[in-house]
């Protein structure tokens, strides 16, 4: 994981109110994304997940869209993409999601009882997306047979006190206006 665990110490921190954000290719699309980066990635989470019963990769949109569908292209399992737009569609379940500095509703379609999926997000900073996700899910009647962030920022999350587990690549902390690595091999 040479190349996240750089570019993660390389990236700017903003703030948006009282909320510390790093800015990073997998997170934001700035600055722009290497393709060796995204390979690194997705190599590191098709060695973690457990795909041999998935049906259905599900992502929140936006920004683990370009992740999802370097999985779906490299493993052949379609991709879901949980939207911010609802169009109506039969079966569509909305889900409301609230981060550290956002919030809103997003709307699932193509899931249905009995699918085996896998979530996949690009952070797990607040655990509020996905939460709601995996919540929506378990409304659905879907069997969610893993779930995995990228990046996740250390501290307490709105998933401390559920089941859910969320495997990830590499945690990290944001200190004193800079990235610092809390676990280059996240969790298990």
């Amino acid at each position: 994981m040479d190349q996240l665990r750089q570019s993660l110490l390389d990236a700017p921190i903003i703030e948006k109110g009282d909320y510390e954000y790093f800015v990073h290719p997998i997170s934001d699309g700035v600055p722009m994304l290497e393709p060796g980066l995204l390979r690194e990635i997705v190599i590191r989470i098709i060695r973690k997940v457990n795909l041999e019963d998935v049906d259905k990769i599900v992502t929140p949109a936006a920004m683990g869209i370009h992740i999802s569908t370097a999985v779906s292209l490299m493993t052949d399992i379609p991709l879901v993409v949980i939207r911010k737009r609802e169009y109506g569609l039969d079966g569509e379940v909305s889900l409301h999601q609230q981060t550290g500095y956002s919030e809103g509703d997003m709307f699932i379609n193509d899931v249905n009882e009995g699918d085996r999926v896998l979530v996949l997000d690009d952070v797990l900073s607040t655990g509020g997306t996905m939460k709601a996700v995996l919540d929506a899910l378990d409304h659905i009647g879907a069997d969610v047979v893993d779930t995995v962030a990228i990046i996740k920022k250390a501290g307490s999350n709105e998933l401390d006190d559920t089941d859910h587990h969320v495997k990830t690549l590499i945690n990290v902390k944001v200190e004193d206006g800079s990235v610092v690595i809390v676990d280059e091999h996240g969790d298990d």
